[in-house]
Formats: C-alpha cells, structure tokens, sequence
C-alpha cells in the first residue's frame, strides 16, 4: 500500500486518530506538542521519563495505549536523541523510525507532530518534504514475486498526517513527487534478472510516458542501434540472449526551443562480468547493476509528476553482460559511435562501454544543457566512500558545487573526487585510442576520466552510485538513490 500524506492542525491532545506521534529528547525535554499530550494525560510521559522506560535516544519507540485525557487511542513516543547535536540527518532517521514503528501497530492512520521539531537551517517546507519522504521510504514493502498472501484483517498504514505545518503545502507535494520517482526506481531495481531484462525496462518507461501528455518515449533496437553505429554499446550485450534496449524519454515543460537538461542511467540488467568472470559469492547483487537507469528514471518521474517548467531527456542504455561463445572478449578493439576505438582489458569493466556510446548520442541528438550520468560503475567507489555518498566528477565546478548542494538539501549526499588530466595516462593503449581500465589504483577515477574523453565539449558530470544504490546483505534492498539528489537539482534549475 502507498503510503497518503496530508497536513492538519489539530491539537496533539484533542485530535481523533489510532495514533499520534510526538517527540522526546534524551535528556527528557519534551516537544511542545508531548508537552500538551502529557499535560493533558496527567504527566503520563514525564512518569516514564523518569522511570526511564523512555530514554529519548534517537529512533527508540515506546507506545501509551489509550492514556486518560487524550483523545488518540495511542501515543506513539519517539527518542530525538540530545537537543544540542540534532541535525537533519537525525531527524531524518526519526521520522523512517516511527513509521517502521507505526508499520508494527494494527492501525491505518496516524497524526505526526514530527514535522515541528526545529531542525537548524531548515524550514517547515523541508522539514514536511523530509518527514514524508522518510515515511514513504521506511513504509516501502517489495512484494512483486512473492506468492500472494491472503489479505490480513488487520488494518494497514496508509494515511498519515503531518500536523502544526499549515503553510508547507509545497513540500508534500515535491514529497508525493518525489516518493513515486523513489518506489519506480526501487521497485524496477528490485526485480530479478529474468523479469527485468531490458525489453522489460523499456515496456516500464513506454507505460509511463503513454499516461502523461507531455512525455514521449522511442526505443532503440539492436539492429537500429547497429546501423547507427553503437559499436561499443552492442559489443556489451553479443553474449545475451535478451538483445539491447536504448530507450529515450523526452519530457516538454519549458518552451519549446530551449534545450533539455539530459540524464544518462546505466542500465547493465544482471552482470556476470562477461569472459572476465566474476566469484559466484555476491554475484546475485548484480541484478542492482541497473541502479543508475532506475535512478535517472526516477528522478524523470519525478520531475514530470512536479509538473517541473524545463525540459529533460532520460537515456538509457539497457544491456545484459553474459558469457557466451559470442561475449566480446578481452583484447577485442571496439569502435565507439563517436569513432574513438576501444581496448578491452577486462569485460567485467562494461558499464562505461555502455555509457560512452549513450553519452555520444545523447551529446548529439539534443545539444543539452547539462548532461549528468547516473551508474553503479566501480567497486573503487565503494572502497573509497562505503555506503553512505555517491562519488561525483566533473570537470566544471559550478555544476559540481550545484549537484553537491543538492545531495546535502535532500540528504541524498555525494562526495567529490578528482578528474584531473593526470590520471588519464592510465587509460593508454597500445592497440587502440583508449583502453577501457586504468589500473588498481584510483579506479572509480580512471572510470570518470575514461567517460570524459565522450563528453568534450558538454557540460557534464558522472555520480559513481555503486555504494548507495543498494543495501548490504541477501536482504538488502534497492534505496532509489540518487532520485532526491537528481529530482532537488532540478527543482533548483526549475525555481
């Protein structure tokens, strides 16, 4: 069930509702609104205080059934954590706490004075964007191939409302945006390999554009792409029984003759690494190596469903990276569509050669603005920043500094690393302009230097998401990164 959002303005002690969700710091200070709910339930909250049975640290839940005075059946009490260090990312973490709580509650609404809480620097528009965005996301459940289960007759979660927040209507409707760009590329994400392939991406983003009127969608085959000339593109996906997808969503909300801002998501469906065969351990992750196409698609929906005034372009290279008798093979030389001949060195580094050819014809059919690619390309990036920031290059710092501001208002954060011409001696070759690895050392770099050498002349920057694109373990499911960092950087263009 997707999660409604509304505001409101009740009192916490007088609104009817299966729940009501207010805030306690750690060292026992009370919001205003547990204030009210404990003066009005005869100090029911100051008594667990100090019997510490609520500590206030940060994400803790402790739940008051039916207290006297109170007109919810429940209050729902959240931990804050301490007064002095509370900080966005905190308040973050509190509002997915309490919705994952409220998930384990049989109720179907709840009212959340959560959005109250002062976070420094940010205003109630933020705060009621931040708060739903976290809900929608700890609400998420990915269900698409489980068997059906029967519907339970307990209620389910499905409405919450942000009260004391009268004048942040903006925010919940970026938020309801923004959720439905973040549950498509999450959900797209989660699918197993032999659902979604590239045909079935491109079935995703045609069912999309067909619903809104100011979307078109083109797909590319493999024998249009072969005529083209997507020489590197293809060479990626011969070992495949399910052929390549290009696929090319237009959205028209500026004027008509002002260039689009272009987004390019690699979309690898599952990758064994090709001939360079990767360990079987963890080798199930790689059905997320299509995270940056789910990214770029999200934040495309996203935009269009922000009714955003510019125009945007969503390309992706949609490819599978089997073994086969067919497979390109390591010392293969590929001709690029941008006529740059390629060395492949390993065929598990395929990602950019998907990516460049995309770059090259996204550069030449629309002329944009800024050109941003999205990828889960290097297991360097992860070593270098772990789970929590996205690597960012870009050889234009106003373009860096614009995406970094970005990640940092929506908690959707990137770090930046070099793209300095000195690491680009690493990409020589022997046998061809350039060689598609550039060594151990600085590998997410050499990845970003090797997809500068397809975007001279653009304004363009690469976010390596192979960190945060997904969670760790069997479990780990798909985040929907960079969805906030993209879909904020264009409501700053928008603005």
């Amino acid at each position: 069930m997707t999660l409604q959002f509304s505001l409101g303005s009740a009192a916490p002690e007088s609104v009817e509702t299966p729940c009501v969700l207010v805030g306690v710091y750690e060292n026992g200070l009370l919001t205003s609104a547990a204030a009210r709910v404990d003066s009005a339930a005869g100090g029911a909250i100051k008594r667990q205080v100090e019997s510490g049975d609520i500590s206030g640290k940060a994400g803790s839940t402790t739940l008051l059934f039916a207290p006297e005075g109170v007109k919810a059946k429940r209050v729902l009490v959240i931990g804050l954590g301490t007064q002095k260090t509370f900080d966005a990312a905190r308040f973050q973490k509190v509002n997915a706490e309490a919705v994952r709580a409220l998930g384990r509650l049989p109720i179907d609404a709840a009212v959340s004075f959560l959005a109250e809480v002062d976070v420094p620097g940010r205003d109630a528009t933020w705060r009621v964007r931040t708060a739903a965005l976290a809900a929608d996301h700890a609400a998420y459940r990915y269900t698409a191939t489980f068997k059906p289960r029967e519907k339970s007759a307990q209620p389910e979660l499905g409405n919450i409302v942000f009260a004391g927040t009268d004048h942040a209507q903006a925010g919940l409707d970026q938020a309801a945006a923004i959720a439905e760009g973040v549950r498509f590329a999450r959900e797209l994400a989660n699918l197993p390999p032999n659902i979604c392939n590239p045909a079935y991406i491109a079935e995703q983003a045609e069912k999309f554009a067909e619903g809104q009127a100011n979307v078109s969608c083109k797909i590319l085959d493999h024998e249009e792409m072969a005529r083209l000339g997507f020489g590197s593109l293809l060479a990626v996906g011969r070992g495949s029984a399910n052929k390549p997808k290009l696929i090319v969503l237009e959205y028209k909300g500026g004027a008509d003759d002002e260039k689009p801002y272009a987004f390019v998501g690699k979309g690898i469906t599952f990758d064994t690494g090709g001939i360079s065969l990767k360990p079987g351990p963890g080798m199930e992750e790689m059905k997320f190596d299509m995270g940056g196409a789910a990214g770029v698609l999200g934040a495309f929906v996203s935009a269009v469903k922000m009714g955003l005034k510019l125009n945007l372009v969503c390309v992706v290279p949609a490819v599978e990276n089997m073994p086969d008798g067919d497979s390109y093979r390591p010392s293969d030389v590929l001709t690029s569509l941008s006529g740059i001949t390629i060395e492949v060195l390993n065929t598990d580094a395929e990602g950019r050669l998907i990516l460049c050819d995309a770059l090259t014809y996204t550069a030449q059919t629309f002329q944009p603005k800024t050109l941003i690619d999205a990828a889960t390309l290097t297991g360097a990036c992860v070593i270098a920043l772990g789970k929590h920031a996205s690597g960012l290059m870009s050889k234009h710092d106003d373009l860096a500094e614009e995406l970094l501001s970005a990640g940092e208002h929506a908690l959707d954060r990137a770090w930046r690393l070099p793209l300095w011409d000195d690491y680009q001696v690493q990409l020589e070759s022997g046998f061809a302009d350039v060689a598609n690895i550039g060594g151990k050392n600085a590998g997410a770099i050499t990845a970003g230097c090797f997809l500068s050498r397809f975007t001279e002349g653009q304004r363009w920057a690469h976010l390596d998401i192979a960190g945060t694109a997904w969670d760790e373990g069997r479990k780990g499911l798909a985040t929907g990164r960079p969805v906030p960092l993209l879909a904020q950087w264009l409501i700053d263009r928008a603005g």
